[in-house]
This record gives structure tokens, sequence and C-alpha cells, in this order.
């Protein structure tokens, strides 16, 4: 499973559209669940009105990390300092051997 969390862009062709945090949330724990790979999560950072059902994108990331759940991340957001906040979490807890 891929999935594409962003309030505005629609999503590729091949990924699960998330429009919140909590609606990319709930797309991760059914992967679990039900044993389906999750091959790529590419984030947005801010979500619009959507900031109101878990928060920007950056949430989706603590959570996982919470979690130690180190799904490939890949980043498409606009917002230059949210890119920047995203990528130190990805580089601190994602790149760990």
């Amino acid at each position: 499973m891929k999935i594409w969390l962003d309030d505005v862009r629609p999503a590729p062709s091949g990924f699960e559209l998330a429009l919140s945090v909590n609606q990319a949330k709930a797309l991760v724990l059914k992967a679990e669940e039900k044993g389906v790979k999750i091959e790529l999560i590419d984030c947005d950072h801010d979500l619009g009105d959507y900031y109101l059902d878990g928060g920007d994108g950056i949430k989706l990331l603590d959570w996982l990390c919470e979690r130690r759940t180190f799904y490939p991340i890949a980043l498409h957001t606009a917002n230059p300092v949210g890119r920047d906040n995203m990528q130190r979490l990805i580089n601190r807890y994602w790149n760990q051997d």
C-alpha cells in the first residue's frame, strides 16, 4: 500500500488518499491489521481545514516515531519550514542502523 497524505492534491495512481493525519493513521492501522505491506507514505505538511483532524503532516511522523514504525517516507510539501522540520525527524529516526 502507498499512502498519499494531502488535502488538495489528488493522489497519484496506485496511492490511497488520506486528507488528514487521522485518516492516514487509519489506513496504516488497517494495513497492519490485514498484513498489507506499506511501501510508502508520501506527505504534505499543511493540511488546511483537515488540520482539525489530527494536525499537520508532521504529526503523522511524530505518531510513527512514537510507535517505532518507520515506513518509507517521501515529502511533497511546498512549505519549506514544514519540509525542513519533517526532514529533520526523518533524518534523526528513519536513518538509524
